[in-house]
Formats: C-alpha cells, structure tokens, sequence
C-alpha cells in the first residue's frame, strides 16, 4: 500500500493497514523515541501510545506534511511528555545510554585510527563532558540539537516537528552550539593542571 493508501485505511479503521502502517515505521517511531529517553523499553511503551495517537487522529493528518514528520512530531510530543511525567530532568543521562544504539551514533563513525589506551580514554571525557552541558541547555534548544545533530534532520524538517519557524530553528541549534563551546571550552580550562 502506498502512504495515503495506509492512512486512508488507517481513517477507515481497517485493521490491516493500521497493522502494515506500524510495521513499516515502528522502527522510526522507536528510535526518535529512544534519542529522547535512552531507554529501549521506556521507548517502546512510547511509540505504542505514539500509534494509538495515530490510529484516534488519523483523520487531523491533512497532508499537509510528509508521514514521517507528523510522526516525528507525535513521538517528540509523546517522549518529552513521558519525561514530564516522569520528572526527568536530563534527556542525555549518561553516556552508555547514549551510546547504546551504535548504529545511529554519530560517535562510532569516527574510524579507529590506532588511538592508545590514553587518548581514548580522553576522547570518552570529553564526550562525558559534552554530555553534561547538554543536559544543562533549556528544553527547546535540547530538542533542537538533538533533532540536528543526532537524528540528522534538516532544519525545515525540525521546524515542523516542534511547530516553528526555520528561522527559531536556526536561531535554537546555533545558540545550543554557542553554549555548549563556551562551557566545553571553559571546563578543559578549569580540568589543565
């Protein structure tokens, strides 16, 4: 079936095209999921009531947008409401958590070009480090950055998940940039002996 067919059938409550319809997204809907929570099953749980939102609204989806970016902005909104309730106060929690899904890990695409034990171990702080002043940008420009950097999503395409223009995009990810090497730069100072 094609997309508008699946959405069609989805409006018309037909079980099987509600079925393939998960099917070929339930791995997007999890991982955007998952780049929020950092928790495989935390993001499963999600992406189920991302579907359920699907299935009850299908008929809001004027096709106006790709599939895909309503999606996405169904399982931003579901994911950082599941934070919300939670409490949660950081998106990036640690670095294993981050790192767990290597395939979509902008980190692990950095060829091995026979670092020593050291320099890994240095790359890892500063990662660590990156990490930290992350958690500490505000919640839109999080969002932003870790639509960009880590989700790879264009500015246009962010703009319409978190419903504003390019131009706040834009102004979001490079203020998060600004901050996070202000402090990076300020925290290797304050760590030189």
């Amino acid at each position: 079936m094609t997309e508008q067919e699946l959405i069609s059938g989805i409006k018309a409550r037909e079980e099987k095209a509600f079925k393939e319809f998960v099917d070929k997204y339930q791995e997007l809907v999890v991982n955007v999921c998952n780049s929020f929570l950092h928790d495989r099953d935390d993001a499963l749980d999600v992406s189920q009531e991302v579907f359920i939102k699907v299935f009850h609204s299908a008929d809001s989806f004027k096709g106006d947008s790709k599939i895909s970016t309503w999606l996405y902005r169904i399982a931003v909104n579901k994911s950082l409401n599941f934070l919300r309730s939670k409490k949660r106060k950081n998106i990036f929690s640690s670095l294993d958590l981050l790192l767990e899904d290597k395939q979509n890990n902008p980190i692990d695409s950095v060829a091995d070009n026979g670092e020593n034990a050291e320099e890994k171990m240095s790359k890892n702080e500063d990662i660590e480090r990156m990490i930290a002043v992350i958690n500490q940008l505000p919640k839109k420009q999080k969002t932003a950055i870790n639509l960009n950097k880590f989700e790879g999503l264009s500015y246009k395409e962010i703009s319409e998940i978190m419903n504003i223009s390019v131009t706040e995009t834009g102004v979001l990810i490079n203020r998060a940039k600004s901050k996070i090497q202000k402090q990076m730069i300020d925290k290797i100072k304050k760590n030189k002996p």
